[in-house]
């Protein structure tokens, strides 16, 4: 390796410097038996990020039109309490909540595949946290998928 290439790769970060030194880190999901493509696959985080936005937009819209005549309010208060019970409800019964499902997301539990209501709520409060959520693994699930024990899919 020249002196050129020692210094570019920490411009494109660890995993393309091991990349083309030839380790192989396969596809994300790979090591927990979920296909490449398609339904079942890892959900992206673009869609991750979009269904987030539909879920607020949604308990903002909420807590505006039913609860709060004030955006104020509404945003500091009522919003995330609404979004919390959301989530904690629809995750815990259905898999997905409604931005989840416009996106064609579903959330997964590894050992049985349904989402028990005490890992819909332990992944939410972590969630809520934002720092596990913002710490992800090589297959791109965040800290709180990891603790609770589930994974986020493409339908």
């Amino acid at each position: 390796m020249d002196n050129r290439q020692a210094l570019g790769s920490w411009l494109s970060g660890p995993r393309a410097a091991a990349e083309e030194a030839g380790v192989d880190f396969g596809y994300r999901g790979e090591q927990l038996g979920l296909p490449e493509e398609g339904p079942g696959s890892i959900a992206r985080p673009g869609r991750r990020l979009g269904a987030l936005a539909v879920d607020w937009g949604l308990s903002l819209l909420i807590a505006y039109g039913l609860i709060t005549q004030s955006y104020n309010a509404a945003a500091q208060i009522w919003a995330p309490l609404i979004m919390f019970a959301l989530m904690v409800f629809t995750v815990g019964t259905l898999g997905f909540t409604p931005g989840k499902r416009l996106f064609g997301l579903r959330v997964v539990a590894l050992d049985t595949g349904r989402v028990s209501p005490w890992r819909a709520v332990l992944r939410t409060v972590l969630l809520f946290l934002a720092i596990p959520a913002l710490i992800w693994d090589r297959d791109g699930r965040g800290l709180h998928d990891r603790l609770a024990g589930t994974v986020e899919v493409r339908i």
